[in-house]
């Protein structure tokens, strides 16, 4: 009997985790849920904007979330986590940060993202597939000038900036 009883406490104790990372949260736009956490990924589902979702996990720009009966991947910026709906000015409103009118003089923090954290990056490995893809982005230098003056822009010739200069030392012990 004592024996069942330490697999099933472990069973019950991940289960009760797995649970404890769930987070509510609202989506912020009508917006499509993705199989994998990618915009090229086929397409699982939808959600319309102001619909209750539970956030599984995170990878990248992208939650994992669980809106009725699907599960998908969704942009980060489409989702406000934590309570509070539409309505609230919640922590998590980056939409609402990020176009109200704020004092100029004031120093103001900007939500990003960091990209790969240390576990992505040891198990990170080349994919000639997305390096193409991100190739087949590029424009010639040709290219590039028709573009901007097609939109009115032109060249402007900047002097280049100074090098810098070796710090001089103001300390006594910098010159022993």
């Amino acid at each position: 009997m004592k024996r069942f009883r330490i697999p099933f406490a472990a069973l019950a104790a991940c289960l009760a985790v797995s649970t404890a990372w769930a987070a509510p949260g609202t989506v912020l736009r009508n917006d499509k849920l993705y199989a994998q956490p990618s915009a090229a990924a086929t397409v699982a589902g939808s959600v319309a904007k102001g619909a209750n979702v539970e956030v599984l996990s995170k990878q990248g720009g992208w939650l994992r979330v669980t809106a009725g009966r699907t599960t998908g991947w969704i942009r980060l910026l489409s989702v406000r986590v934590g309570a509070g709906g539409l309505g609230g000015a919640g922590i998590g409103d980056v939409v609402g940060a990020a176009t109200t009118k704020s004092d100029p003089s004031r120093v103001v923090a900007v939500a990003g993202l960091r990209g790969l954290n240390d576990e992505e990056l040891k198990t990170a490995k080349f994919n000639p597939e997305e390096m193409a893809r991100l190739e087949a982005q590029g424009v010639s230098g040709a290219q590039a000038r028709s573009f901007a003056s097609q939109g009115g822009l032109a060249a402007a010739s900047v002097p280049a900036l100074p090098g810098p200069e070796p710090k001089q030392s103001s300390s006594s012990w910098g010159n022993n």
